[in-house]
């Protein structure tokens, strides 16, 4: 019945621009928005799709590329962007129908607070001021915010928590005694970073700047004082506040970083790391805890090392469902580009893919 209702929406939603179009065409004012993708009583359309686009390619400028590299790049991708968008779109319909609109609320609120906090800002005003100097959109970054926080609150509630709590306890123990080596505690470091970005700056200067700034740190300059009045916005550690918790040592994969904080003591900082065609780092080592030799048995741990080991398959079985559950018509023009994308999983189990 829902898909049927979708499909007259979608009907008379294409009329109307139909019928829009034909006006244009006779007054040659007017501009139409094509539909890419009708998603249930949502769409998905050419607008939304070039400004995702663009802030992708604008993303791979600003790592270094050239616009020309970065627009191919992305060119590359349209069809899996479009792909990803359909999923997003099926997701923030089931936050809607879950009611988690205030959830979703206070964890933007939160993370806003968070960023006033992190740089001594006292008001959103004046948040909002110094993100427009960085050229920083704040409804741009609340409504990214807002679709990164609504589609791991609907995964959090309908995937993750139900995996992490459906073992039972015999299970639990179970899968320890298979895989004690998994809860043998590594080595694990925790650091705090300074960086300085090349961006608007000759890099030679900035890496003389770095010098600096370590002398200043090895001759008893405080931190945290240096971060607040010289430092960038983190880089290493952007999503958690320029702070590292109890990482561990075998899983930094970037060989500069590992071997720059090799050897470094607790209270001692690195020497400044080249982060290629981005800026500066300077790490300080709060904390080290080293491996152990014996498993320890920890319920959470292990019901989080199930969910890990499941998770993924878990997350794909239920955007199947949503998928398999919803009306999608995808653009004639577009889909070639998108249902092998958006299909995948699906034509993996036979499973026959709707177009």
């Amino acid at each position: 019945m829902y898909k049927k209702l979708a499909a007259l929406v979608f009907t008379a939603f294409a009329f109307v621009v139909t019928a829009s179009s034909v006006s244009a065409q006779e007054t040659q004012s007017k501009v139409i928005d094509e539909v890419v993708a009708q998603v249930n009583d949502g769409v998905i359309t050419l607008s939304m799709i070039k400004r995702e686009m663009k802030g992708a390619v604008d993303s791979f400028v600003q790592q270094g590329k050239t616009k020309e590299e970065a627009q191919k790049m992305v060119d590359e991708k349209e069809g899996e962007l479009i792909a990803n968008l359909i999923n997003e779109e099926l997701l923030i319909q089931k936050a809607k129908e879950m009611g988690l609109d205030k959830e979703v609320d206070q964890e933007i609120n939160g993370r806003l607070a968070q960023l006033m906090k992190d740089n001594n800002i006292k008001t959103v005003d004046q948040l909002y001021a110094e993100m427009e100097k960085q050229g920083v959109d704040a409804n741009d970054l609340r409504e990214e915010w807002r679709r990164q926080a609504t589609r791991d609150a609907v995964l959090q509630k309908e995937v993750q928590s139900k995996l992490y709590w459906e073992p039972t306890g015999t299970v639990v123990k179970a899968y320890f005694e298979a895989h004690k080596d998994k809860f043998i505690k590594p080595e694990t470091v925790s650091f705090s970073e300074f960086f300085l970005s090349y961006a608007g700056r000759d890099e030679a200067q900035v890496r003389t700047m770095a010098k600096g700034f370590y002398d200043q740190l090895k001759a008893g300059a405080d931190f945290d004082k240096l971060v607040k009045e010289n430092s960038d916005p983190a880089y290493l550690a952007a999503q958690t506040g320029g702070k590292v918790d109890k990482y561990p040592v075998t899983e930094i994969s970037d060989k500069k970083i590992a071997n720059a904080l090799t050897g470094v003591k607790q209270g001692d900082y690195t020497l400044p790391i080249d982060i290629d065609q981005v800026g500066m780092a300077i790490l300080k080592v709060t904390a080290r805890e080293q491996k152990s030799s014996d498993a320890t048995f920890d319920d959470g741990a292990v019901r989080m090392a199930i969910l890990q080991e499941k998770g993924p398959d878990a997350q794909k079985a239920y955007m199947t469902k949503l998928r398999n559950d919803a009306y999608i018509k995808v653009n004639e023009s577009y889909r070639p580009i998108v249902s092998p994308i958006l299909y995948a999983d699906e034509r993996k189990t036979t499973t026959p893919a709707k177009q």
